[in-house]
């Protein structure tokens, strides 16, 4: 039986995947923009976007230690953007958990690139060197119209400056860029501007996945008039187009989501040849029994 963790949880609670063996440790709730047309995950009344309680935040820590004591590796900062919060109290945080779990190796928090704003280069080294590893940063798009088009609140110049601050930082930094966002329209410029903010910045991650709206597309199409999704060969194009034209040195690269429908891992630039011939044979042969959504496939 897992044992009752000494958190206080406010469901649903979300992570990325790569931190399914993290302990998820929510410093704050909900999210503190919460305005993208796209997004559902922070929009019940429960996550509703507020700062938690900084004495529970660090008894909790230190119960977590006292009850799993060496058996924590990583830990996930949530809710949707902790580092909305000011620099000394993320920084009591991460002194927490180096005293009270002291076998954590990598602590990691979504990241939006507003609320690195008023964070100074000096300031996210303080975070670095108190432990804060990796910063999943939602980018979605590197295109101005369609970052408006779905109210992200962003643009290529803020992305761009929060990814280049976290680097000088030594933080590093998971980038998402969401395929079909743009719709059939803005496709190709949606991924050229993508590839290009991260040729600009050469982040150590990336993933894609692929757009999806469970609650129904009115919400998106409100803000999006026009908005026609992408049919599966056009998404495989749209991707052959992104992938073509990124120039990146050491990414490690995952395209393997639930929402994806072709599954592509590498490292770009080494492995771009042979990601690039697997997305041109499937826009070839796009009724390959192979191409079906990850979690057809059990991933």
């Amino acid at each position: 039986m897992l044992p009752v963790l000494p958190i206080r949880y406010v469901e649903p609670v979300y992570r990325p995947p790569s931190e399914a063996q993290s302990l998820i440790l929510p410093i704050t709730d909900g999210c503190s923009w919460n305005h993208c047309r796209f997004c559902e995950m922070y929009t019940a009344p429960q996550k509703r976007f507020r700062a938690r309680d900084e004495a529970e935040v660090l008894a909790s820590i230190q119960r977590t230690g006292e009850q799993l004591g060496d058996g924590v590796r990583r830990v996930f900062l949530a809710d949707g953007d902790a580092l909305v919060l000011p620099t000394r109290r993320l920084l009591d945080v991460l002194v927490a958990i180096r005293t009270h779990l002291p076998a954590v190796r990598r602590v990691s928090s979504y990241c939006l690139p507003r609320n690195l704003r008023r964070k100074s280069v000096d300031e996210l080294r303080e975070l670095a060197a108190a432990g804060l590893s990796i910063a999943y940063v939602g980018a979605e798009s590197g295109d101005d119209e369609v970052l408006e088009r779905v109210n992200k609140g962003e643009t290529f110049a803020s992305t761009r400056e929060a990814l280049d601050k976290l680097g000088a930082a030594g933080i590093s930094r998971s980038v998402m860029i969401l395929n079909g966002l743009a719709g059939a329209d803005l496709s190709l410029r949606h991924a050229d501007n993508s590839a290009r903010l991260l040729n600009a910045t050469q982040p150590e991650y990336l993933a894609t996945l692929v757009v999806s709206l469970p609650p129904g597309e009115q919400r998106f199409r409100d803000g999006f008039p026009g908005w026609r999704p992408l049919s599966q060969q056009q998404l495989f194009v749209e991707m052959e187009r992104f992938l073509d034209r990124l120039e990146l040195t050491r990414t490690v690269f995952r395209s393997d989501h639930a929402s994806n429908w072709l599954v592509l891992k590498g490292t770009l630039g080494a492995d771009k040849k042979r990601l690039l011939l697997q997305v041109r044979q499937a826009i070839e042969d796009p009724d390959s029994a192979a191409l079906r959504p990850a979690w057809a496939r059990g991933l």
